[in-house]
């Protein structure tokens, strides 16, 4: 009787290798089944697989359907019903980004809720899980780090997801390159070779396409698209490069598991304790601590609020470094140059990462001046926000990156951050715009802006130059149209627009029509009115005549270095 069961097992383990070899070489999919120090030997594989499933059927899991989940089966990439709120009344669709276990013995899962700006990603309780709707990915990205999941899937699901192989589809550039068998024998031969693959592969950060099926179901569809093939090859379009410059771009963050994770708690900023909303790559030792202080005027970074104290004993600012280019009340605008005043600067930008989701630029500011806007009070000038630009832009942008801190937000700083720019524009006497491609809330905020600028415009030239001419209304009744002579050049010279800029915005609200065989430049009494609403809500504004900028010419310092 023991040798049959022995015998039994034996078998079992070395039809469990076949199944772990035949989907690893097949399907090319690598799943987190080592620890830290690498791949482990398919013998250990297949043991931890199956004290897995052990334990996996034997705890109190939900069931439905024939399958069995618990949080410690949820691995990253799983999508499932999420609690908003501790009630449990809001229940969204979220993936799994991370997870982790406190100190109370308990899983902690770090959140992406989907359609949802990143801003609200989270750790949440397992309790605000909802295992009946979790739904597994067909394709795990294989880039997989190592620190990230220690549970796997369990063996019916890899079967299930093994006879799924022909409807994966994959478009990231390791599935493009063709491997022979006996490298991928070598791959699970070697236990010490990390699961992250070789330092010569090269990582572009994106992540496969992955299709989602229900965990909970017995049946899984197989409605999916083939990877298009030519040649035998897969076929990859590699991904347009992304920005390496401003923060206003939607492309160019990193999709890295660690970067989509918010590291810093709380930071204290002066009078304001501040919630960040996304990662930003201060010292590992901070970002462990509830909370970073930092130094309001020249934003050093410290531990405690004692080491605080002891800086700023110290700390001889009272205002950003730099010149003070504009005041006008208690609004400020201080210039600072990335390459003089380069740890401000950089300390401006660990900043300004925690609040935007794109930003690139960290620590090489010297090509970039910054122009910070501050409010004053007895204490000193406050910071309120910022945005920089190259000193030397070949495509004339005038704006690299903008922020306005959470506190001073919704309260017009933005706009004044933006009509500054273009004032600046018209001292350089260029045109500018922002860089592209822009964000979708950074496009809504500008937009905005071009269309108040161009209406303001339009309406000057028209009280100024405007002959009003009689005309009959739809109603029959009696009309002033008022024509003045205007060309897109010359609101791109009054504005400092740049006219793709306005050419777009003219096309959005309808302005520019074609009528009898002319461009013409239409505005409606509702267009009127919904300008002068926009602009009796408009309390600051920048005064041109309280500028103190001198424009430079870069190139020519630059020669000089």
């Amino acid at each position: 009787m023991i040798i049959f069961i022995f015998l039994f097992l034996n078998d079992f383990i070395i039809n469990l290798k076949i199944t772990l070899k035949n989907k690893l070489l097949n399907e090319e999919m690598v799943c987190d089944l080592s620890t830290t120090t690498g791949i482990k030997s398919v013998d250990e594989q297949a043991t931890n697989l199956m004290n897995s499933q052990t334990t996996y059927n034997n705890n109190n899991a939900e069931q439905f359907g024939g399958k069995r989940w618990n949080v410690e089966a949820l691995y990253e990439s799983c999508r499932l019903k999420v609690s908003m709120t501790n009630n449990g009344q809001t229940m969204t669709d979220a993936e799994v980004i991370s997870k982790r276990k406190g100190l109370n013995g308990r899983w902690n899962f770090y959140v992406h809720y989907l359609d949802c700006n990143r801003r609200l990603d989270e750790w949440v309780d397992e309790d605000r899980l909802d295992l009946r709707t979790v739904r597994v990915p067909q394709r795990v990205r294989k880039s997989i780090s190592t620190a990230s999941f220690t549970s796997s899937p369990s063996i019916s699901d890899l079967q299930q997801m093994d006879q799924q192989h022909s409807s994966f589809s994959v478009s990231d550039e390791q599935s493009s390159r063709g491997s022979t068998p006996e490298k991928q024998l070598e791959l699970f031969r070697s236990p010490a070779r990390s699961i992250t693959g070789s330092r010569k592969r090269r990582h572009h950060g994106g992540s496969a396409a992955i299709h989602y099926v229900d965990a909970n179901c017995t049946h899984i569809s197989s409605e999916h698209s083939k990877p298009s093939v030519s040649n035998g090859i897969n076929s990859y379009t590699p991904p347009p490069a992304p920005s390496l410059r401003g923060s206003m771009s939607k492309k160019g963050h990193s999709e890295d598991v660690l970067t989509r994770i918010r590291n810093v708690e709380l930071i204290e900023l002066g009078r304001n304790i501040i919630q960040p909303w996304y990662f930003s790559p201060y010292p590992k030792e901070l970002t462990m601590l509830p909370c970073i202080y930092l130094c309001e005027f020249c934003l050093t970074y410290t531990k405690s609020r004692s080491s605080l104290t002891r800086h700023v004993a110290k700390c001889n600012l009272f205002h950003p470094p730099g010149n003070e280019i504009y005041r006008n009340g208690t609004i400020s605008f201080f210039e600072i140059d990335g390459r003089k005043n380069k740890i401000y600067a950089q300390n401006l930008c660990l900043l300004a990462k925690l609040f935007l989701d794109h930003k690139t630029l960290y620590y090489d500011t010297d090509p970039f001046l910054f122009y910070v806007l501050t409010e004053y009070d007895q204490k000193g000038f406050r910071l309120v926000g910022y945005f920089s630009k190259e000193k030397e832009s070949a495509d004339e942008y005038n704006v690299a990156c903008i922020l306005v801190l959470p506190p001073f937000q919704k309260r017009g700083y933005g706009r004044l951050l933006i009509e500054f720019s273009y004032e600046l524009s018209k001292i350089d006497g260029k045109t500018g715009s922002p860089e592209k491609p822009l964000s979708d809330l950074g496009f809504l905020s500008y937009r905005s802006y071009w269309f108040q600028t161009i209406m303001e415009t339009i309406l000057n030239i028209v009280r100024e130059q405007g002959d009003p001419i009689p005309s009959q209304g739809e109603n029959g009744e009696e009309e002033e149209d008022t024509q003045v002579s205007v060309s897109i050049m010359d609101l791109c010279e009054l504005t400092s627009i740049r006219k793709e800029d306005i050419l777009q915005t003219l096309e959005f609200y309808e302005i520019n029509n074609y009528f009898r065989g002319e461009y013409v430049l239409t505005l409606t009494y509702e267009m009127i009115e919904a300008y002068q609403k926009s602009v009796e809500k408009r309390q600051l504004r920048i005064d041109p005549k309280y500028i103190r900028y001198v424009p430079k010419d870069w190139s020519k310092y630059r020669r000089q270095i």
